[in-house]
């Protein structure tokens, strides 16, 4: 049975909290104000502190800090989207509006805790090699998980394949490996097979002679060559022509590589990392890249996890960029709006890292130099994208703004139409699924909109209640 300690000055907000989680069976524990939470209890002792904001002596934030790895869940009565992002600032797990609504708090609940045990189950043993690698920021179990596999193959000379959509970064990836293996004074050689055209693509990866097509006034070392030793970061590898992927499988297979127009071969050392957006399982089905070569390069799979699959990840990544940016541009550090943050962490980034890096930059130049937020309407990014498969990669586009030719509907107009359309044969969470949102950021749609929670589900609840 999950332990919570609820920390509220108010004793009747207090007394019916406790009651609600005790129907759900919870244990429960009390406490009217910081001073009193941490002079009866051990907070590392509970599985879930709920919070009032503001409290007598010191705010409920201060149980944060204090708290470690116990999760903090704030309550606030006054429902302000600043003091809820300043609390998740500051490492709440989640917060809620008061008055709460029952159903929204037990769910709350249930998921703040679910998360802390997975957490916990995920997290690397002590011994376990399970730090960040250079260049790359996130702390979420998938990239952990990353970390963790980088570090076991990067010693060894198995060829990698890392795996992701565009702009995850997979060079990174690369050059983490490079830079942990035994290679690491060797040259780290980078060949975005995409970028270079069909008709050079051979002469730039294994050289040439003299004479040996129009054009080739002397002998020219391949890029390969010039990874002798070292390592050979082959992106896009799905976009390397036939003829060029039967010459890279011979440099694999025996380790030697011929130049174009040469009869003789040179040996090389090559270790290859491969990366691609691309399924290459289903490029060797359409006969546009060899099976033996996929085999040979997929010795160890390395998968990048797209932007909106690594949670908070995305606010430490646009914190780093932000001032990143605003350092380049000689100006103060500039925070988030609230509105930017929330906008930030409900978008999909279908161009991932790569975007989001676009954006705050573009933002930083964009914001007035008089300002110290960058609001919404400057972070200019579009907030409502619908997933779509596209041949054998999945893509995001942006969703019609009018769903209905014969109406000028906005986003809002249109949001707050289908939830009062529909709240009466859905649940919250149905909604929440239909609008492609979080049930909380359902929730802060209808504070901000003013839409009513319909009076049958009102009545349905308080007979649940009584």
């Amino acid at each position: 049975m999950s332990h919570i300690l609820i920390v509220e000055d108010e004793a009747i907000i207090r007394t019916a909290l406790r009651k609600l989680l005790e129907r759900h069976k919870y244990r429960v524990s009390e406490a009217g104000s910081v001073r009193e939470a941490t002079a009866n209890y051990r907070l590392a002792d509970v599985d879930l502190i709920i919070s009032d904001l503001r409290l007598p002596g010191a705010p409920g934030t201060d149980l944060i800090k204090m708290a470690g790895d116990v999760p903090v869940l704030i309550m606030t009565s006054y429902a302000s989207l600043r003091s809820a992002v300043d609390s998740m600032r500051m490492g709440a797990a989640d917060y809620i509006a008061k008055p709460f609504d029952h159903d929204e708090m037990v769910a709350t609940v249930r998921r703040v805790i679910g998360k802390a045990e997975r957490s916990r189950a995920a997290a690397p043993k002590p011994n376990a090699n399970a730090s960040g690698i250079a260049g790359m920021i996130g702390s979420s179990p998938v990239m952990r998980d990353l970390y963790s596999r980088i570090h076991k193959v990067a010693p060894s000379d198995a060829t990698v394949l890392v795996h992701g959509e565009t702009g995850t970064g997979k060079e990174l990836v690369a050059r983490a490996i490079h830079e942990e293996s035994r290679r690491s004074d060797k040259p780290l050689i980078s060949v975005n097979c995409a970028a270079i055209p069909e008709t050079l693509i051979e002469a730039e990866l294994f050289g040439h002679e003299k004479g040996a097509f129009t054009g080739a006034q002397s002998a020219r070392e391949g890029l390969i060559a010039a990874a002798d030793g070292g390592t050979l970061f082959l992106d896009e590898i799905g976009e390397l022509p036939l003829e060029a992927q039967a010459r890279l499988l011979r440099v694999l297979q025996e380790g030697e590589v011929r130049p174009i127009g040469s009869i003789e071969s040179r040996k090389v050392d090559v270790r290859l990392v491969a990366a691609t957006h691309r399924n290459l399982r289903q490029l060797c089905q359409q006969k546009k890249f060899r099976d033996d070569l996929y085999y040979r390069i997929n010795v160890v799979q390395l998968t990048l996890p797209p932007l909106r699959e690594r949670g908070k990840d995305v606010m430490a990544i646009a914190e780093h960029l932000l001032e990143k940016y605003c350092s380049k541009q000689g100006r103060a550090t500039l925070r988030l709006s609230p509105e930017a943050i929330q906008a930030i962490t409900t978008y999909t980034w279908p161009g991932n890292v790569r975007e989001l890096e676009n954006a705050l930059q573009r933002s930083v130049i964009l914001t007035d130099p008089g300002r110290k937020e960058i609001d919404h309407k400057v972070l200019d990014i579009e907030l409502d994208l619908v997933p779509v498969e596209d041949d054998d990669v999945l893509v995001h586009r942006a969703r019609p703004r009018h769903q209905d030719p014969k109406e000028d509907l906005s986003l809002e107009d249109y949001f707050a139409r289908f939830v009062l359309e529909n709240q009466d044969t859905m649940s919250e969470t149905e909604l929440a699924k239909k609008l492609g949102v979080s049930r909380k950021c359902l929730w802060e749609r209808r504070q901000k909109l003013g839409i009513p929670r319909s009076k049958r589900k009102r009545a349905a609840e308080a007979e649940a209640e009584g």
